[in-house]
């Protein structure tokens, strides 16, 4: 009992922190946990053994993994990236086994070893490859949304990969029979759970959700998890399978947002106790010995795997360049990589120096992949010169087509709402031109007569093509503040008096983006408010003029309180001295300003503001007139620039004036 905790101490405390660490370096956290597995399992230190119990406790790991993958598939999202999902994807999976199987039977290993190699190295890293494109702006692009449907079909590959090791590992003379059978059992079973599953459970997290207990509403989730994965199991399939079925059948439900993130925080610590016990399984000592091996086989992974992708995206009809940035974001190794080497491990179809050479490939390519995949513009801009010839023709077009315009707006994203802002300037004969990084919807809104073109905002020379010299504003209409940013930093450099009018989700980051160059920030859920109330206040009875007077008082006063901000030591840089800033004076008896009415102060001549009052035993702040007498316990709430703030403390001391 006293071992078992001080090993679960030692985890916990070595998980902090090393992912601690991991997120400092920006490297993601699955790697800090194979090094926690590697030092302190038995190929290293040996202070942990790879015990059975472990084993076990961190295969739950894989289940919540399969259970929230399943909650982001759904039937009409498949069909509607069928082409990538089937096309490419099925393509680079098929193909992948396919060569695997070649190349380890020409290298004298059995076919099931072979196949369990290919299996893993064919997926890539969803962890990986979702945090950079969101970092970098780049899901809408051509080659992020073809590097998202490729990762979808390949968790979705998993689950028959899964089947087929776990039929392999029966060790029966006959397993086309074996896998036959298990392939009728899959079907009646996954045809009852679809059938009758999704109205079975609508009913049931329907009844849960009406008692109004979280408690209990995270028990149900784990509760009918955990079935789906014992029915499953019973039938002779695996836990993942259950698990990946549960998710699919919650994402129809409208529970499908709170169960994902109740069940994150489990989820995510039992896939860390899974990815600690593969880094116990990998011995050092076998990539030092074999290093020279180790890094040629790294090399030649990468360069297949990323040349495969990058012919089959060619092949489907996109230019070479994309196929290269897609091969080169999916060219790692991935979660499931390990989840099918475990499973393989468990059922004896791959040991010894064959899985320690996976192991070491796998993990050193997901360490590399960040650093790569950051480059990968530039890597298809080198290899690929007709990539960089039809960056610069797009540029031209935005150009040819921005080229009569004068006094325009230019739109920075024409999602949903940038559409309804273009049909508004439209009804009142206002020039625009949009910018939007989904082909599809260009496609689609400019065959419909929309003036919207494919181009990123984010690049200074599709700006400028899009005529941002001769514009007469800009609104950026993202609903990320990343990419917001990168075009307010465009903007910026050239341009700083255009207007640029910014749409954000709330209020929080409005002091961030008016110090970045924003002249107006519409913060979405804040005017969705107001709107609420001016119909609720209309609906009551409330006159319409009194009902606008009102509306627009709020909103000025409302947007007034966003000005200034309280400085700390972390803001201590010369871009925000200029700044408006707030600052509390509690007033003291010895203060020359005690005991004198504010209307005598001359707040004025320091260019500083009195925003509120607030007095000793009063809940509420105090809105400062000029009769008010300052005394002992007072606090002054101020605003002004830092030059001007310690001039007026000063002064409210003192007396003295600089």
């Amino acid at each position: 009992m006293f071992d078992s905790l001080i090993h679960l101490l030692l985890l916990l405390t070595s998980s902090v922190f090393a992912v601690g660490l991991f997120r400092i370096l920006g490297m993601p956290a699955i790697l800090a946990y194979f090094m926690i597995g590697i030092v302190l399992g038995p190929h290293a230190l040996g202070l942990i053994q790879d015990e059975e119990t472990g084993r076990q406790v961190a295969e739950f790991g894989i289940v919540f993994l399969m259970f929230s993958i399943g909650l982001e598939f759904s039937l009409p999202k498949l069909y509607a990236m069928r082409k990538t999902l089937f096309g490419l994807g099925g393509g680079q999976v098929i193909l992948t086994l396919l060569v695997s199987l070649v190349l380890g039977k020409m290298a004298g290993l059995s076919l099931t070893t072979a196949f369990i190699i290919g299996a893993a190295l064919t997926m890539s890293s969803t962890a990986i490859v979702s945090k950079i494109l969101m970092e970098r702006v780049d899901l809408n692009s051509r080659h992020g949304r073809l590097s998202i449907g490729v990762l979808l079909f390949q968790d979705l590959a998993v689950i028959p990969i899964l089947v087929l090791i776990q039929t392999l590992g029966a060790h029966s003379n006959n397993w086309l029979d074996v896998l036959g059978l298990t392939l009728l059992k899959s079907s009646v079973l996954l045809f009852l759970l679809f059938k009758f599953g999704k109205n079975i459970l609508n009913f049931w997290f329907e009844l849960v959700a009406k008692q109004r207990s979280r408690e209990l509403f995270v028990l149900n989730v784990l509760m009918v998890t955990l079935l789906m994965s014992a029915a499953t199991n019973f039938a002779g399939l695996s836990y993942a399978l259950g698990a990946f079925v549960a998710g699919m059948l919650i994402s129809e439900t409208k529970y499908r947002y709170q169960v994902e993130s109740d069940i994150a925080p489990f989820r995510d610590i039992l896939l860390g106790l899974f990815f600690i016990s593969v880094g116990m399984l990998l011995d050092v000592r076998v990539i030092l010995d074999n290093a020279m091996l180790v890094v040629l086989l790294l090399a030649l992974y990468l360069l297949f795997k990323m040349g495969l992708i990058a012919a089959l995206t060619k092949f489907y009809g996109f230019e070479m360049g994309v196929g290269v940035r897609t091969g080169i974001i999916l060219g790692q190794a991935g979660e499931f990589t390990f989840v099918v080497l475990a499973l393989g491990l468990q059922t004896r179809l791959i040991d010894g120096d064959a899985l320690q050479l996976v192991l070491s490939v796998a993990v050193l390519s997901m360490l590399v992949a960040p650093f790569i995949i950051q480059y990968n513009g530039r890597i298809a801009r080198y290899l690929v010169k007709s990539y960089t010839r039809n960056s610069i023709k797009g540029v031209d077009t935005i150009q040819e087509h921005s080229q009569e315009l004068k006094d325009h707006v230019i739109i920075c994203g024409y999602g949903r709402s940038g559409q309804y802002l273009g049909r508004f300037l439209r009804e009142e004969n206002i020039p625009y031109v949009a910018l939007d990084m989904d082909a599809s919807r260009v496609q689609e809104a400019a065959s419909a007569g929309e003036n919207v073109i494919y181009g990123d905002a984010s690049r200074r020379s599709v700006m400028e093509a899009a005529g941002l010299a001769r514009a007469k504003a800009v609104i950026i209409s993202y609903a990320e503040t990343r990419g917001t940013m990168k075009v307010l930093d465009v903007i910026k450099e050239r341009h700083p008096n255009l207007p640029v009018i910014v749409r954000t989700h709330d209020d929080s980051e409005m002091d961030e983006l008016r110090a970045a160059g924003a002249h107006e920030v519409v913060p979405e859920i804040l005017e969705g408010s107001l709107m609420l109330a001016s119909h609720a206040l209309v609906t009551l009875g409330v006159p319409l003029n009194r009902v606008v007077k009102r509306i627009r008082l709020f909103r000025e006063e409302r947007y007034k309180m966003f000005k200034g901000y309280f400085r700390g030591v972390s803001d201590a840089d010369a871009s925000t001295a200029s700044l408006p800033q707030l600052h509390s004076v509690e007033m003291y008896k010895n203060f020359y300003a005690h005991g004198l009415r504010l209307d005598h102060i001359p707040f004025e001549d320091f260019a500083v503001e009195v925003k509120q009052l607030r007095r000793p035993n009063m809940p509420e702040p105090i809105v400062p007139r000029g009769d008010i007498v300052l005394v002992e316990g007072d606090v002054l709430v101020l605003l002004g620039s830092n030059a001007a703030l310690i001039a007026m403390e000063v002064y409210l001391i003192s007396g003295r004036k600089p």
